[in-house]
């Protein structure tokens, strides 16, 4: 499988979010709903997440054409218990109701210690770092998960059963960005596997099975049949518990009642997301921040170690100019 040329256009942030807002105003959002799924994915392509940014547009689209996205979706927040949120997200993009629900989770968790958030009916087609980090800003330990279609086979299977579930912690670091973390639980992200088959290049051992069921290093042969958990066993049991967390825990769908339920349209299925903040001013008193930095500067010493998100941070602090395929921009302009 040989890399095909990809041809590129520069373009700025400022212009990215402009032009996202207008597609999803246009598409049928209104302008709370517009605003936030562009808040989205441009801090994606800020980050140097291309799988995570406009690359996952025309699925957003689709979703709202084939009517299943409630493009005006105004979600409500209970209180179950003065630490237990319930977020019903009226059928809408998960991005809306983060910018309802976050704050509301953060206000909770500085005053009670932890706090943690159930979104139901949401469709989450995004990143999860947004969420986690946001509560680290907030100097609260954020933890998040959530499941989607199956499309990864558990351990010894080579049938898929879970979603790629992944999960994300942020962790809150002394006059510096947090240290964040977000990863599928399946080798790779299925985003990833697809922008991989897109370009023409060729995957690393271990990532998923063809579609006759022996492991293969190429992306469009994965594409049809399934990706694996990281680490065997491990990663496996780790997917079980996002399935129990985003699923069992909230009430919403696991992974294969998403796919029996969902219209196949290209876009998410419907599905919960768990949420949990945690306030370490009050669970390890006033010198976690110094001990826990003293922690990361012994860790960030060791040659060849680098913090969890330390790269999108990187990219974030860059100019603010990002080089997007040309293909997919003419494609998600097609939509204005």
């Amino acid at each position: 499988m040989s890399s095909k040329k990809i041809e590129t256009q520069k373009i700025s942030l400022t212009e990215i979010q402009e032009l996202v807002t207008n597609i999803f105003l246009k598409q049928g959002c209104n302008q709370e709903n517009a605003i936030a799924l562009a808040n989205t994915i441009t801090k994606a392509e800020e980050d140097g997440s291309s799988s995570h940014g406009l690359f996952r547009l025309p699925g957003y689209v689709a979703s709202l054409k084939s009517g299943k996205v409630n493009g005006h979706a105004s979600p409500k927040v209970i209180n179950k218990t003065p630490v237990i949120l319930k977020c019903d997200a009226d059928n809408g993009f998960a991005s809306t109701s983060h910018e309802v629900a976050l704050p509301l989770l953060a206000e909770s968790a500085k005053k009670n210690g932890i706090s943690v958030l159930s979104i139901t009916g949401c469709y989450h087609f995004a990143a999860l770092w947004p969420e986690t980090e946001f509560l680290a800003k907030n100097n609260l330990v954020g933890f998040a998960c959530t499941a989607f279609k199956p499309s990864v086979a558990p351990a010894g299977a080579k049938e898929p059963f879970f979603g790629t579930n992944p999960i994300s912690m942020a962790w809150p670091k002394k006059n510096d960005h947090p240290v964040v973390f977000d990863m599928a639980t399946a080798t790779m992200a299925k985003g990833e596997v697809m922008i991989a088959a897109r370009d023409g290049h060729m995957l690393p051992d271990g990532v998923g099975l063809g579609e006759n069921g022996q492991p293969s290093n190429d992306p469009k042969d994965i594409l049809k049949g399934v990706l694996l958990p990281f680490g065997g066993y491990k990663g496996s049991a780790i997917s079980m518990m996002v399935e129990l967390f985003a699923a069992g825990l909230t009430g919403d769908a696991f992974s294969y009642e998403a796919q029996e339920n969902d219209n196949n349209d290209g876009g998410p299925p419907k599905g919960g997301e768990f949420i949990m903040a945690i306030n370490p001013e009050i669970i390890a008193e006033s010198n976690w921040e110094d001990h826990c930095d003293d922690f990361f500067q012994k860790l960030s010493a060791i040659k060849g170690v680098r913090l969890p998100g330390s790269r999108r941070h990187k990219n974030r602090n860059s100019d603010q100019y990002r080089f997007i395929n040309e293909e997919l921009l003419i494609k998600v302009k097609s939509y204005l």
